[in-house]
Formats: structure tokens, sequence, C-alpha cells
């Protein structure tokens, strides 16, 4: 709840949120670049996912994940490097795959990944800035961005992690 209300994104949790959810058997959303600004406990960290969870790397209201990335401070960086197993040197290559695939292999019931995320694209490619009300929603997919190799990269993905029926 509190990642949410400090980065301005709209929807606090709040525990009738959670009991409404509850009452209609509804997963919760966990976003991985809320992760990193707490401790081990935060509930935003695959390894305290419930199956009851769909994830996301990030949503339409959040940076790219290399955008995000490149924006943080350096404690905090360094903690997600360390938390993905990625080097200092090979972080913006690395960086936005790594995500994508601990969403895909975490027990979420569910992975949401912004295309952006699976092209590895930086911040010129974010749909919206909360808050602003000029320069959203002008970002569109190249034409022949989405390639059949890309295809069969996530579908691999997605069998290795049994995500396929």
């Amino acid at each position: 709840m509190a990642a949410c209300a400090r980065r301005g994104v709209a929807g606090v949790i709040t525990p009738d949120v959670v009991a409404l959810r509850r009452s209609f058997d509804l997963p919760g959303m966990r976003i991985l670049q809320f992760g990193f600004d707490g401790g081990g406990d935060n509930s935003h960290l695959a390894h305290n996912f419930t199956q009851r969870s769909v994830v996301y790397t990030g949503t339409h209201d959040n940076d790219t994940t290399l955008g995000w990335f490149r924006s943080l401070d350096p404690a905090t960086a360094e903690r997600v490097r360390s938390y993905l197993g990625i080097m200092a040197d090979a972080a913006d290559v690395e960086l936005p795959q790594a995500l994508v695939r601990l969403a895909l292999s975490s027990v979420a019931v569910l992975a949401v990944l912004p295309v952006q995320d699976l092209l590895q694209l930086g911040s010129e490619a974010r749909y919206n800035v909360p808050g602003t009300s000029e320069g959203n929603w002008s970002w569109r997919l190249s034409p022949g961005a989405l390639t059949a190799d890309l295809a069969a990269k996530y579908r691999r993905l997605n069998e290795l992690y049994g995500r396929l029926p």
C-alpha cells in the first residue's frame, strides 16, 4: 500500500479493498518494480507471492522496466541487481529480460508483461505519467517489432515455466 501511495499511483489499497477482493476470490496485483524499496518482506517481491496473485513487471502508469531501473538511486539499483543476480556492467542489457523471467517463473496465477519490457525499451516508450496532462498515450509499437523469433522466445519461456495449457 505505501509503495503505491509514495509513487503517486492511483488506487491505494485499503482494508476494505482487500476484503472486497477476498469476498469475490479475486487475485491481488503484484508489481515487481514496487518490490525493491523496502525489505525482504515486501509483498511485491516474487518470493512473497501467493498463487492468488497477478504479477506485472510494471503497469501502464509505470516507466518501462529499463527506464525505471535507470532512474533508481545507486543503493536501490544494487538491491535490484543483487536480487536478480545481474552484474553492474550488464544491467542495461540483462535487466528487462531478468524481470520478465522473474514474473514468468513466479507462482502467480497470471503474468502480465508490457510489450515495452519484452522489447527491452527505455523511457522513450513509456505510456503514461500519472498527474500529467500532456505527452501521455502517444507511444506506438513500431511495425515489425513483434517478430516470429520474439514470439518463439516467449513461447519457450512460457513452456519452461509451465504457463501454457
